[in-house]
């Protein structure tokens, strides 16, 4: 297992270097960040040139991407334009968005597994095709949408919820706006695990448990669900920094000052530094995400070993 892990931390940087140096040439090719810097008027050219004089922007391309990577490993994400720190704008965005993203992980976890083992046990009953009709609904209908409605309905008309989230939002204002997050992976997250349990349900080992003559919930719980689990773990993995990255429309409709927020900010400023930083360290959640989900491989299935 310890050759394993160290194997798979030694592919991680390539893979991040990759990553962050695409974005970094994706982001700096998108337009002129000193445009951004003067208003909806031009700057002239003395202004031009000390701007980008003083924020790098002067030398080439790839001396930036390696100044910058330095500067990543010591901590320093850069300035943004209005001269805030990076590393100042993170600690603020990441906590809320953090917890809006474990609760939108918890509702596909407790909300989607439990429908995906109930539909999958009675496939083919009236409750199969109600949830399989209802998620097809929830896939299809735009987030933004969604997002509007219960706002509306929740904040607006019935006055349950706050139709914008404050800054120190804590866990229970974040329902709503985690279940927005949540609802098109915790479709699949559904459908994912109803497909799983009705395809291993035929298995051979499932067959020779109750042969067995062992306990249905534990037919279910220890065998079925557990080997089941294993396509369902590695979508909710790879779906944690999809969730962090893709809060943008969740956040802007309830208000909320994290990742997505930030980001969008800084795309509309054209803001290099703040995208560039905060891509960055998405780009790193989702490498350990995907390292966590092959570590549990073992632990969900005992055939699985690492050498």
């Amino acid at each position: 297992m310890g050759r394993y892990v160290a194997r798979r931390l030694l592919q991680m940087i390539p893979v991040f270097v990759g990553a962050t140096l695409l974005i970094f040439l994706m982001v700096n090719v998108m337009g002129d960040p000193i445009a951004g810097l003067c208003g909806e008027r031009a700057c002239d050219t003395a202004t031009a040139t000390q701007l980008k004089r003083e924020f790098g922007l002067d030398k080439p391309l790839w001396q930036q991407y390696a100044t910058y990577m330095g500067n990543v490993f010591t901590g320093d994400f850069g300035t943004a334009f209005n001269g805030q720190p990076v590393t100042e704008l993170m600690a603020t965005a990441f906590p809320v968005t953090i917890r809006l993203t474990l609760v939108a992980i918890v509702f596909e976890v407790v909300i989607g597994i439990t429908l995906g083992v109930v539909t999958g046990l009675r496939r083919g009953r009236p409750v199969d095709t109600a949830v399989l009709l209802g998620t097809l609904v929830v896939i299809s209908v735009p987030t933004f949408v969604t997002g509007l409605l219960l706002q509306l309905l929740l904040g607006v008309k019935w006055d349950w919820i706050r139709p914008s989230v404050p800054p120190e939002a804590t866990l229970d204002e974040l329902i709503v706006p985690g279940l927005v997050l949540a609802s098109v992976s915790l479709a699949y997250v559904t459908r994912l695990t109803r497909t799983s349990i009705a395809e291993n349900r035929r298995a051979d080992y499932v067959r020779t448990a109750v042969a067995k003559g062992l306990p249905r919930r534990r037919v279910v719980v220890r065998h079925l669900l557990r080997n089941s689990l294993i396509p369902v773990v590695t979508f909710i993995g790879t779906d944690i920094g999809a969730l962090m990255g893709g809060a943008i429309v969740t956040e802007r409709i309830f208000n909320i000052h994290g990742v997505g927020y930030q980001l969008y900010q800084g795309i509309l400023r054209q803001n290099t530094q703040t995208v560039v930083g905060f891509v960055t360290v998405l780009v790193l959640v989702f490498l350990v995400a995907n390292l966590l989900v092959d570590l549990l491989y073992a632990v969900l299935d005992p055939r699985i070993r690492y050498a």
